[in-house]
């Protein structure tokens, strides 16, 4: 790499916490589906900065609403009301089910929310000292020491003990251990649609059914957590909406302002009743100016039907990926996901082949170590992926 980049990384050893292993580049600019690094190379961005810019980069319409809302009112705090959050709340529950929903800043906030309110709705609505909260292997729900409880994975918690009381992890897709799991203790179950650093794990339809099943017959909530797998990347809305469940309470971010931090907990009028004034409350959550911009995002992605075209492109990706573990036999295990969030398992570990991706102009995630994560733009051009798909093949054999 150029010498800008030693700059850089040079100027971040002195200045920043060492909290991140950045890949090797420095990125300058971006514009829809790419971005250049601080030399000029220009990359096809298959990660969308971890599912968040789906209506890609540096999009005008909302650089537009930003500047108008700039100049109007940015923020005045939640001590006040404001028609900016009022209109993005009307646009987010038009896509679903729910009643009521809570801003904040982040998905890890939003998990913090709906674990919240889901003790406190046992508790102070239904009259039950029940808090414990029911995850799954392979989930992760945040960075917060609650949501890494909830989480359950050693390498997240490393140095952190003691971890928060309340949580249980049981085995993802049994129901049998689910049942075993639930007691009069427990307040919700908390359950990723599609599991995203758990190397793109779709729910099953029969599975995620049966958790509703079981969470109704229990007298206990039962939460989705789509900050990373909603907002239209699965070919619909909300990945929940492909299985024909409705959950009390769902968290979503990411890509709900398409690049600015937002994130949201909606739920049900029932188990909205828990929540009184002063029970939870957050400083900068949907600002004027951020909720702005994400009533925009849900505009344009209603008016350009994004989530039926994640869906079609989606399917196409998925298929083309494993034409391309077929021209390269013993080297891909398996291709999966729903939409635009797709996982390439590779049978071995996967650092040479996304290296060598990225040398060719190709920025994706690897997650689980042999697992290639893809989170492109909703705009993404199917002649991007199939370029992709051709660089992939290229890797796999060489590597």
């Amino acid at each position: 790499m150029g010498g800008t980049l030693e700059k850089i990384r040079d100027s971040e050893e002195k200045l920043l916490f060492r909290t991140y292993g950045r890949y090797p580049l420095g990125i300058a600019k971006g514009s829809g589906n790419r971005l250049w690094d601080v030399d000029g190379r220009e990359y096809v961005d298959l990660l969308a900065g971890i599912a968040v810019v789906n209506l890609g980069h540096c999009r005008e319409e909302l650089a537009e609403v930003m500047a108008a809302q700039a100049r109007k009112l940015v923020h005045v705090s939640n001590l006040f009301y404001q028609e900016e959050q009022l209109e993005l709340a009307k646009r987010l529950l038009d896509t679903a089910h729910f009643s009521k929903v809570f801003f904040c800043n982040s998905g890890a906030e939003a998990n913090e929310a709906a674990i919240k309110l889901a003790r406190r709705y046992q508790q102070r609505v239904k009259n039950k000292y029940a808090y414990e909260v029911v995850t799954f292997e392979g989930c992760f729900h945040g960075r917060t020491l609650a949501t890494v409880a909830a989480t359950g994975q050693e390498r997240f918690q490393d140095g952190f003990m003691p971890m928060p009381e309340g949580f249980r992890q049981i085995e993802w897709g049994s129901s049998e251990a689910l049942e075993a799991a639930i007691s009069d203790k427990t307040a919700a179950v908390l359950l990723e649609p599609v599991q995203g650093e758990g190397g793109i794990r779709p729910v099953s339809g029969d599975f995620i059914r049966k958790v509703a099943e079981i969470c109704r017959k229990r007298g206990v909530l039962f939460m989705v957590d789509e900050v990373q797998c909603g907002m239209g990347r699965t070919g619909k809305y909300w990945a929940f909406q492909h299985f024909g469940v409705l959950p009390d309470i769902m968290t979503t971010a990411k890509a709900l302002a398409n690049g600015l931090p937002m994130g949201a907990m909606l739920g049900t009028d029932e188990v909205s009743a828990a929540f009184v004034a002063g029970s939870h409350a957050t400083t900068f959550g949907a600002g004027a100016l951020v909720s702005a911009v994400a009533s925009k995002v849900l505009e344009i992605m209603k008016r350009d039907n994004l989530p039926g075209r994640a869906a079609e492109l989606g399917d196409w990706a998925i298929r083309r990926f494993r034409s391309a573990g077929e021209a390269c036999p013993g080297k891909i295990g398996e291709v999966r996901g729903m939409g635009l969030m797709i996982g390439i398992e590779l049978r071995q570990s996967g650092k040479e082949v996304w290296e060598k991706l990225l040398r060719k102009g190709f920025i994706l995630n690897l997650t689980q170590e042999k697992v290639l994560r893809l989170l492109p733009p909703l705009t993404i051009e199917r002649e991007d992926l199939e370029n992709f798909a051709q660089a992939l093949e290229d890797a796999l054999r060489t590597s």
